[in-house]
């Protein structure tokens, strides 16, 4: 039912040929880290995903997790023991820091496994998306108290992490939050306050759960200003780090929804019995800030969630439409496998190029935070931070609406059987349709996009990307039979160009509303076009390989699906210009009232 197979001929050659996984290898810490290493650690994970935790993912949407009358939560069949094999192999803390209790690999790789277990399982896999989480803030923030406490054990798999940030009364707008910490004048503060939305805020799987909190103190400022962080263990360590007394933190209930129902989506109360005991991360009133170092793990992680279903979703679909029998081609004199017939096989092409596109942006990101963080000199770490900053909200946004769109082609291609639950299509649209509003809807990513890294280095990030993007459509025109895409890829370029010089003006001029107005269709632009020019990378690179002598067959198809992807999805980009352009009046022409009738 949960059949899945890591695409890992795929996945490598987005790792060698365009992310550039070699020079990454040589950044300081990841010698050990070099391709063929890398590549020999993905095959066996790529089984592991395969063997031990896909199979868990039918079960664990049909059962689902279990609330429990004395408060505890019980995971699907299977979880428990899947999750004791996933530590056991060490898989938790490959692409973490040494210092962490990891394996010291680079995110590069790190996402790969991310996209494998997410693919396999993403109910599953937010367990560990949330305890990376939790590790990058202590170790950009943490004392060296807490980090010795806390971190091999997150990093391991030992102990799980959550992020606590919503109340039922404050969603995105985290400045009204009410949770409370008052300071007991001994290292620790007492946490009183209801949080909701908690991913996998309660559960069998580990022995401890490490929840990263945001309060305000008694004197704190107001809005999001006031905002501090606090490690609110489950089971307070002891003196020699492990779990001891249970701290004054109980689930509510669980969220009854739609997808992903083996992940247990907690109501958290803290602090009915007098206060849970909490621990601040570095300074008070500075959590907006630490929580962003966790905020922007999550952002990436989320955008694979996107890739990833969208891979389970093709790869479902292929196989039916390989096997289904039905009605005669056109021109044809017997009935055919579907994926004869043409809308079928446009259909399977369109998820496909999005997912290729969306892997190869994704690994190109993960690359570039290595070289952010490891890079040998400023000017370098610069000019990738600049890029990751700008990716971030198109690849979250993006990512994950293809991942719905691209579930959703897949429950098509299997006709009424697609809608019928026990074909299991259905679940991954289902299971999809979450990663949008996650960790900031797609709407705020829009808004980061337009009012934060548009106007980076007075629009310079952009104009640089955009430039880069018209060189590669040269290069692109050199290939013999691609003159149309590059056309296609210039064409688009040039629309971005305009639609992101209007945004800039209406930003540099104070015309908010007409800059924010056209925000999401405009990150559709940004990432339709971008995933064009990585397909492209990857065409001139299969290109650059036969010239070279290779045999390989699944170079041609390389191209062939960066010709699809440029030809007939690329087109879409120009189609949004005007959405970009239109301005904010039209959005509020209605009233309130009638719009409402």
């Amino acid at each position: 039912m949960s059949e899945y197979t890591a695409p890992l001929d795929d996945m490598e050659f987005v790792l060698r040929h365009v992310s550039d996984l070699d020079r990454v290898s040589k950044l300081n810490g990841f010698q050990h880290a070099d391709p063929d290493t890398a590549v020999g650690v993905l095959s066996e994970a790529g089984r592991f995903f395969s063997e031990v935790i896909a199979p868990t993912n039918w079960v664990g949407d049909q059962e689902g997790s279990v609330l429990n009358d004395d408060g505890t939560v019980t995971s699907p069949e299977g979880f428990k023991q899947a999750y004791d094999k996933f530590v056991a192999a060490g898989w938790p803390g490959v692409h973490l820091p040494e210092k962490a209790g990891g394996g010291g690999f680079p995110y590069a790789v790190g996402i790969v496994l991310q996209e494998m277990f997410t693919s396999a399982n993403m109910a599953f896999s937010l367990a560990p998306l949330l305890t990376q989480g939790a590790i990058d803030a202590l170790i950009e923030h943490g004392s060296d108290e807490q980090q010795a406490t806390y971190l091999e054990k997150l990093a391991t798999g030992q102990w799980t992490g959550t992020m606590c940030l919503t109340e039922p009364h404050a969603g995105s707008d985290l400045g009204t939050i009410s949770t409370r910490a008052v300071d007991q004048g001994d290292g620790t503060y007492r946490i009183t306050g209801q949080k909701i939305y908690i991913t996998w805020g309660e559960h069998d799987l580990t022995e401890n759960i490490i929840h990263l909190v945001l309060a305000k103190t008694p004197d704190a400022a107001p809005g999001t200003r006031g905002i501090s962080m606090f490690i609110v263990p489950k089971y307070i360590p002891d003196a020699e780090g492990n779990p001891g007394e249970r701290n004054d933190v109980k689930v509510v209930s669980i969220e009854h929804k739609m997808g992903i129902n083996a992940s247990p989506t907690c109501v958290l109360s803290f602090g009915d019995e007098g206060g849970a005991v909490g621990y601040l991360v570095g300074e008070e009133q500075r959590g907006m800030k630490y929580m962003f170092t966790m905020m922007n793990t999550a952002r990436i992680g989320v955008a694979v969630e996107g890739l990833a279903i969208g891979e389970m979703a093709y790869q479902k679909a292929a196989r039916y439409a390989s096997e289904r029998i039905q009605s005669k081609p056109l021109g044809g004199d017997a009935p055919a496998a579907i994926i004869n017939h043409p809308d079928v096989r446009r259909m399977l092409l369109t998820i496909r190029a999005n997912n290729e596109a969306m892997r190869a942006a994704l690994y190109d990101t993960a690359a570039r935070i290595d070289i952010e963080n490891h890079g040998d000199d400023d000017d370098t770490r610069a000019a990738a931070s600049e890029r990751v900053a700008l990716m971030i909200p198109i690849l979250k946004a993006w990512c994950t609406d293809l991942g719905v769109e691209m579930a959703s082609l897949g429950v098509q291609v299997h006709g009424g059987m697609g809608y019928v639950e026990e074909t299991g299509a259905a679940q991954f649209l289902r299971d999809a349709r979450i990663a949008p509003i996650y960790e900031g809807t797609n709407g705020i990513q829009a808004l980061d996009l337009v009012t934060r890294k548009v106007p980076l280095r007075d629009g310079q990030v952009v104009k640089e990307y955009l430039a880069e993007m018209s060189g590669i459509a040269s290069q692109l025109r050199s290939l013999e039979g691609f003159e149309r895409s590059a056309d296609e890829l210039d064409r688009a370029v040039g629309t971005l160009t305009e639609a992101s010089t209007h945004v800039g003006a209406r930003m540099a001029a104070g015309q908010y509303a007409d800059a924010v107005a056209g925000a999401t269709p405009f990150t559709r632009m940004w990432g339709t076009v971008v995933g064009a020019a990585f397909l492209a990378k990857s065409a001139i690179a299969a290109a650059a390989l036969i010239d070279a002598g290779s045999g390989d067959d699944t170079l041609l198809v390389k191209q062939q699906i960066a010709r699809f992807y440029c030809e007939q999805i690329l087109p879409t980009a120009n189609g949004l210009l005007g959405s970009v352009l239109t301005p904010a009046e039209q959005l509020f022409e209605l009233s309130n009232e009638q719009l409402t009738v």
